[in-house]
């Protein structure tokens, strides 16, 4: 069962005498920013599938064939390093690119082998240094936040010693919305001024005015579809399905959803719209200000979401139209410095040729 081709929502003025109020302007500006944002949710929803697909079937693939072969290239160098033929400043600096190239690729992959170059050609030891860099990470994380990481974390990864911050900031902030709440509910339990109770009785009947303004819509549907009332098998079903649509719009207090349900239904026509009395106009525009709110966290969550999981930082632009087409610029890159690799690894045999490649490297400023 797909679902119903779902027809705009908005007031029509070309019909009236008189132009439209200011709340109608409003209901058709949210409506407006409402599908705006929603075209954006599945702009995204789209672009993640594409960029999902190709980052598993091509990009991995690519990296970790870009990671094989820097590999081969530090051992190649390293076995070249002690060779005849390279003066004494040419092996300072292959040794020192040896261990810069090894360090790198030591942050992607755990090697006992590349460990042992590294260490050779930095004279240091790199567990050591990990050990020395979390221990760092960890001081500076309980300094800028004020919290105990405890000791159990010497074979901590970054990424766990995170988890574990992460993880003891929530509990914080649980705690400080406990006792925030609790001291939000003695002040509550203190004698009210005539003003406070006259603001809560105000916003609770708003409250409950806002909610049976949606559940008036809500009524019409479920009255109309109630699958029970429906003889014909076919037309139950159909039925049914869209009673469950109807149902999700309501619990998210989808509004538009549940307005353009009863359009495109015909329980409702283009007159019914535009005769919207003040008071329930009023009503609909603060839910749908809730339902726009709502839709920009969900976009900012989505964003959020993917920069974490593909391990961009926070502040970084990204956008449905772009991320696909950046990661195409990314691999293409990633093959440019492949073939590269496959070059110099066909030629280093040759230690002239290693000669003149860091020749080259120290032009570019290595």
């Amino acid at each position: 069962m797909t679902k119903p081709h779902l027809r705009a929502i908005s007031i029509d003025d070309t019909e009236q005498e008189v132009p439209l109020s200011p709340a109608q302007k409003k209901f058709n500006d949210l409506i407006k920013q409402i599908g705006k944002r929603r075209a954006g949710l599945a702009e995204w929803e789209n672009a993640m599938a594409d960029f999902q697909k190709k980052y598993v079937d091509q990009f991995v693939p690519l990296d970790r064939e870009l990671q094989e072969l820097n590999g081969k290239l530090v051992r190649r160098l390293h076995e070249a390093w002690p060779q005849k033929g390279l003066t004494k400043g040419e092996r300072t600096m292959l040794s020192e690119m040896i261990a810069d190239m090894a360090h790198r690729l030591l942050g992607k992959q755990d090697d006992p082998e590349l460990k042992l170059i590294y260490n050779q050609h930095s004279a240091s030891d790199y567990d050591r240094e990990a050990e020395e860099e979390l221990h760092e990470v960890k001081q500076v994380i309980e300094e800028m936040l004020d919290i105990d990481l405890g000791d159990d974390l010497s074979s901590a990864t970054p990424e766990e010693i995170m988890q574990k911050m992460e993880a003891m900031l929530e509990q914080r902030e649980q705690e400080e919305m406990a006792t925030a709440q609790a001291r939000e509910e003695r002040r509550a339990s203190r004698k009210k001024s005539p003003r406070q109770r006259a603001a809560e009785v105000k916003l609770e009947s708003e409250r409950i005015e806002l909610s049976q303004s949606i559940r008036a819509v809500y009524r019409k549907l479920a009255s109309a579809l109630h699958p029970d009332r429906e003889p014909d098998a076919a037309e139950r079903d159909r039925k049914t399905q869209l009673m469950q649509q109807v149902n999700q719009a309501y619990e998210k207090n989808d509004l538009l959803r549940l307005l353009e349900l009863q359009l495109e239904l015909e329980h409702i026509d283009q007159n019914a719209l535009n005769g919207i009395s003040a008071e329930r106009l009023k009503h609909y525009n603060q839910i749908l200000k809730e339902q726009l709110l709502e839709l920009d966290q969900e976009l900012s969550h989505v964003e959020l979401h993917f920069k974490q999981v593909y391990g961009m930082p926070p502040y970084a632009r990204v956008s449905p139209k772009g991320i696909v087409r950046d990661l195409n610029k990314e691999m293409s890159w990633m093959r440019e410095d492949g073939k590269a690799l496959r070059a110099a690894l066909a030629s280093f045999a040759d230690v002239q040729q290693i000669k003149a490649w860091l020749k080259q490297e120290r032009r570019q400023g290595f």
